[in-house]
């Protein structure tokens, strides 16, 4: 139960007074809250200020009335629950789905209809919290765009996009959303284009104009949303082609190299044996493997390209001259 001796307990109280209906004048307002009407028409403001809808109605039996079909439960949080939301509020700004402008103001609004006590506890919270990595570069969605997907995905209904490639080029696509997945500071949607027979996976930041269509479809049974994404972008043609054989178990080779960016070939067996595997990556550079399969610390043979093998010998050279070096 709102504790009505504070004024935030008060103007939780106003909102809940107007949410059931109808105009109240302000000398009934003041008599359930228990304030003179200057003070309520303070509150109507701070609501106001919250981008709640409270319309004035004018005239003898005039008031305060809430816009039609507007309706905002009152914001009851305990500790927990507040900071859970404040903290979701980070997330979504670190992971592109909210822009920061976005997240403040929502931050603000939460914080401002809380008491103060628990207001203060959260803020020394956040004013502690640091990310031992800092985000990379994230490109928010179109607020529309992600939720007319997002409807299509839960109502299995084929929507047109158009989408605009990494090269610029424009096209228009009817697309079967299977699922929407937040992958490295991007956000993608897989599914079906019915266009070229294919599973493909497009980032939700390149689509503009997402309309849903008519009709509906089956999901296929499969991977979910995550592996087909991931899949796909251990399979996407690049620069190199790169085929390993390595020896180990397939979760040693994973840690080192998972699904987004090798494919593993398995045999059916005992994913716990060590045996040899056969690994193929596809990738823009080469520069950054010869560390990584130095860090898999298992048997590895470069069956291509030639360029790769050169470059973890050169590696194992640099290593070894500085293993050599005495301190002078």
């Amino acid at each position: 139960m709102v504790n009505v001796s504070r004024p935030t307990g008060r103007v939780l109280t106003l909102l809940e007074l107007l949410q059931s209906g109808g105009t109240r004048t302000i000398a009934e307002l003041a008599d359930r809250i228990g304030v003179d009407g200057r003070t309520v028409r303070r509150y109507v403001d701070q609501l106001i200020d919250l981008d709640v809808p409270v319309e004035t109605v004018r005239g003898r039996y005039g008031g305060y009335r809430l816009a039609r079909g507007y309706r905002l439960p009152p914001l009851m949080l305990n500790d927990d629950e507040a900071l859970a939301v404040l903290l979701g509020l980070i997330a979504g700004r670190r992971t592109g789905l909210a822009t920061d402008t976005a997240s403040e103001t929502a931050a603000a609004k939460i914080r401002r209809v809380l008491p103060e006590r628990l207001a203060r506890r959260l803020d020394a919270v956040l004013q502690s919290l640091a990310f031992t990595r800092p985000s990379g570069e994230s490109i928010t969605p179109d607020t529309g765009t992600l939720l007319t997907i997002a409807d299509a995905v839960r109502h299995r209904r084929p929507v047109s996009i158009r989408y605009t490639d990494r090269d610029g080029r424009r096209s228009d696509r009817t697309l079967h959303p299977y699922g929407i997945v937040s992958h490295s500071d991007r956000w993608y949607i897989t599914g079906a284009d019915p266009g070229v027979g294919e599973n493909r996976t497009f980032r939700l930041d390149r689509i503009h104009d997402a309309r849903a269509l008519p009709g509906s479809f089956e999901k296929p049974a499969g991977p979910d949303p995550a592996e087909r994404v991931l899949s796909g972008f251990a399979t996407a043609s690049y620069r190199h082609e790169v085929t390993l054989r390595i020896h180990g178990t397939v979760e040693q080779i994973r840690a080192r190299l998972p699904a987004g960016i090798a494919s593993v070939e398995e045999s059916g067996e005992d994913p716990a044996t060590e045996r040899w595997h056969h690994v193929e990556i596809r990738a823009e550079r080469l520069d950054w493997l010869p560390a990584v399969l130095a860090s898999l610390d298992r048997p590895f043979v470069i069956e291509r390209p030639d360029e790769l093998r050169d470059l973890v010998i050169a590696l194992a050279d640099r290593l070894t001259s500085y293993a050599r070096q005495t301190r002078g």
